[in-house]
């Protein structure tokens, strides 16, 4: 029998890029899921409990954790290098707030076991990241804000393990996640996504930023998912780099996504904006250790991508966007919107 079979299990952002598959898989695994998202209702699959809520109000963490017995936490903001520059506070807080208000009304509500999303953005710039070496060092000033907001959920975690005994507490720091629903707004989106939906909608020439040569570790949110739910239910405490472990320059990954256009696509190389830092591959050994590998190679997840981005690109605008919400706005952008 599955270890989830007939357990209650909450995922927090449960509509999202590594949610939806995760949900799916739980679900196929028999256990009772509930989801609290901020997006619209209709992007939950059927068979959950869907809570429309905001973590941001620690009365309704303790309202979604009750009667739980695993949490999975994938909160957080993801957007493109350029909008954490000028919009770190969008980052930095919600980050901050959904992960310290989940976890502790998950102590409250007697949650059995507990997984933090964490991220790359926790490591300091190196050829390759790994784990045990976060902590001597500082995040990458590229990512600095939500790297902070991210380290503070993980160290949060080692406090209730001193403090409380709770030690079923998991941490996984995902590589470049993409695949379906992810962000697609062009205004903030990663590489991956920002590319397929310029390709798709026509841009001729496609214009990519910098000179096509920094090297990313990416997987595929599927991949992430099972290795989530291999990691919980080993109860592994220490932090898990979950990624390919096998870099692609973004050279690499513009003409793959190129390759899907109905005709022959010019690529631009725009070196007056920012690269980010040159290289950033995780090492794998622990998750290989743990029996975690990823399943789908990079040109099968972008074309898996591509293909829902086709069928669905219709229904983005239900997908919740921090960027716009009033709360996080500028003072003279929230004034425009009165």
């Amino acid at each position: 029998m599955s270890f989830y079979q007939n357990k209650d299990v909450l995922v927090a952002g449960g509509t999202g890029l590594i949610g939806r598959p995760l949900v799916e898989m739980l679900l196929a695994a028999g256990a009772r899921v509930r989801i609290a998202s901020l997006d619209d209702p209709s992007r939950a699959p059927q068979g959950v409990e869907f809570r429309q809520t905001d973590l941001r109000d620690f009365s309704a963490c303790l309202d979604v954790c009750r009667d739980m017995e695993i949490v999975f936490n994938l909160t957080g903001v993801k957007g493109s290098p350029a909008m954490t520059a000028q919009r770190p506070a969008s980052f930095f807080v919600p980050t901050i707030t959904f992960s310290l208000n989940l976890m502790e009304a998950a102590r409250r509500m007697n949650v059995e076991r507990y997984l933090f999303t964490s991220s790359v953005g926790v490591y300091a710039p190196a050829n390759v990241f790994h784990e045990d070496t976060v902590w001597s060092t500082f995040p990458s000033p590229h990512d600095r804000f939500a790297g902070w907001a991210k380290r503070m959920g993980e160290l949060q975690a080692e406090a209730y393990r001193i403090e409380y005994g709770w030690d079923k507490i998991s941490i996984v720091r995902p590589a470049n996640v993409y695949g379906p629903y992810d962000n697609f707004d062009l205004d903030n989106a990663m590489v991956i996504p920002s590319l397929i939906r310029r390709v798709i909608d026509g841009e001729r020439p496609l214009t990519v930023w910098g000179d096509g040569t920094p090297v990313r570790d990416f997987i595929h949110a599927r991949d992430v998912a099972r290795g989530m739910m291999t990691i919980l239910e080993k109860g592994f405490s220490e932090p898990v780099n979950l990624g390919s472990g096998i870099g692609f320059t973004i050279r690499e990954v513009a003409e793959i996504i190129a390759r899907f256009a109905p005709e022959p696509l010019e690529l631009r190389w725009d070196t007056s904006k920012p690269m980010g830092d040159t290289r950033r591959i995780l090492d794998t050994a622990r998750a290989t250790a743990l029996g975690i590998t990823p399943q789908i190679s990079l040109e099968e997840g972008i074309a898996d991508t591509i293909k829902w981005y086709q069928a669905n690109h219709a229904d983005l605008a239900r997908r919740y966007n921090t960027f716009t919400d009033p709360i996080y706005l500028p003072d003279h952008a929230r004034d425009l919107q009165r």
